[in-house]
């Protein structure tokens, strides 16, 4: 399984985490590792929770797949807009 980070990119608008452009999780395998001191949003988390496997096959996928294409993903909370980027890294 591939570790994946995700990365707060962009904050249009109100959240109520204390969420900042920058703070970052990973994903890796079912684990999920948070900084000390940071939060993530689970209806955020649950939004992204299907693309987690795909990026583990990303590289073998067909060029014109979605998952291809696309490396940020917004918050469902209408009220506020958060932007994510998935990176699959090696660490």
């Amino acid at each position: 399984m591939a570790k994946i980070k995700v990365t707060v990119e962009r904050i249009d608008g109100y959240c109520n985490l204390p969420v900042q452009v920058g703070d970052y999780f990973y994903v890796d395998g079912s684990k999920l590792t948070v900084p000390e001191g940071k939060y993530v949003c689970i209806w955020a988390l649950q939004s992204m929770m299907p693309v987690f496997p795909i990026l583990n096959v990303k590289d073998s996928l067909d060029k014109e797949h979605w998952v291809s294409k696309v490396d940020t993903f917004s918050c469902p909370d209408p009220k506020g807009l958060v932007q994510y980027k998935l990176e699959v890294v090696e660490e």
